[in-house]
């Protein structure tokens, strides 16, 4: 199996041409209205699958790449934080583009735009769904017909997040990289997006004891060796199948998606690297790795309750995607798993801060 030229740095997943993404646990919103956007309470702790190659389905294996743990109708965002060059970046959920609803593409495409454009795109909540709105990242399972790819392709046969970063092509990024340093050399200090994360916290997760955070991993006791799996089934057993779990959408939150400036001609055609991220129960996780899944998610009136920030993001400078019809139309997972009874507590306006104006071993790629 080739490797995909992804790494893990912690739980950041680094792609070729200096994307780096993390998966970050949130409140989930209220599926009516728009609001403001919620606070980062911790990343989601990753690992690659071919560790645990005896201990996962074979479809896992033959797709490669990493998972996560994710609870039933929890919520995520991704952060690009750290991000360096720039690059495009396709998201996809269940192999249905985030940005354009349209099938997975092994290349950038206009018309609509099928990608997200680093460093200048700090995060992403959910799918580009409104005018300057999109709707919020929730997990469900697959067999319901509530993933945005049950409801696009009326099929629910993938699952997960599918991630394939584009560099500038060689003659695009050298400028852009001497253009860099000329900028550099008259400035007293750096600056740029994407750099680290976003004042505030946005732009990186917000830990917090009591909400939310992930708990530490377990350690070994003193001489002992560390926590191990359950083994593998015996020879001759029917073949395991985990509980597959895909991305729908909760709440509507203001955040663009921002359209790039560039012409389409200056992207690679081939994509630097690629990964399937799959999303595992917290039981099948503890099943898989041996190791203690993060706490369920905070309460959201607890966390707004206790003043705690969140956020409301503006770039004056970015023009927003508009969305397409087919995200338009997707329709929130209550729809499938009935009312929400989290309780909802609106934050106040004081609440609501404005933003703005590694080495490891490498991830395996696989066939998806």
């Amino acid at each position: 199996m080739a490797g995909s030229g992804v790494r893990i740095d912690g739980n950041t997943l680094r792609l070729p041409g200096g994307v780096a993404v993390r998966f970050i646990r949130t409140l989930r919103l209220p599926e009516t209205g728009t609001h403001p956007l919620p606070p980062g309470l911790g990343e989601f702790p990753v690992r690659r699958v071919a560790d645990y190659a005896d201990r996962v389905p074979e479809e896992w294996r033959a797709r490669g790449g990493v998972m996560l743990p994710v609870y039933l109708r929890e919520a995520m965002w991704l952060s690009f934080a750290g991000t360096v060059e720039p690059a495009a970046l396709q998201v996809g959920v269940g192999k249905v583009c985030a940005i354009s609803g349209e099938p997975w593409r092994g290349r950038p495409a206009r018309g609509p735009q099928n990608y997200v454009v680093l460093p200048r795109q700090p995060w992403l909540d959910g799918i580009n769904s409104g005018k300057g709105t999109v709707r919020q990242f929730v997990a469900v399972p697959l067999g319901l017909g509530a993933t945005v790819e049950g409801q696009v392709t009326g099929e629910e046969v993938w699952g997960g997040v599918q991630l394939q970063s584009f560099p500038l092509r060689p003659d695009v990024l050298a400028d852009w990289r001497r253009q860099e340093r000329e900028r550099e050399r008259s400035m007293p200090a750096p600056g740029g997006y994407g750099g680290g994360p976003m004042p505030g916290g946005y732009g990186g997760p917000m830990p917090m004891a009591g909400f939310g955070a992930p708990a530490p991993m377990a350690a070994p006791a003193p001489g002992g060796p560390p926590p191990a799996p359950s083994a593998p089934a015996a020879a001759g057993a029917p073949p395991w199948r985990a509980a597959a779990m895909g991305l729908g959408v909760g709440g509507s939150m203001r955040q663009e998606v921002y359209q790039d400036d560039r012409p389409l001609t200056d992207w690679a055609e081939t994509p630097a690297g690629r990964v399937f991220v799959h999303l595992v129960t917290p039981p099948e996780w503890r099943r898989i790795t041996g190791e203690a899944p993060p706490p369920s998610p905070v309460d959201r009136a607890a966390y707004t309750s206790a003043g705690l920030p969140w956020f409301d993001y503006y770039d004056e400078d970015a023009e927003d995607l508009a969305p397409t019809d087919t995200l338009e139309g997707v329709k929130p997972v209550g729809d499938w798993l009935g009312d929400d009874l989290d309780p909802w507590q609106q934050p106040s306006a004081g609440q609501v801060l404005p933003l703005k104006d590694a080495p490891g071993k490498p991830v395996e790629d696989g066939d998806w």
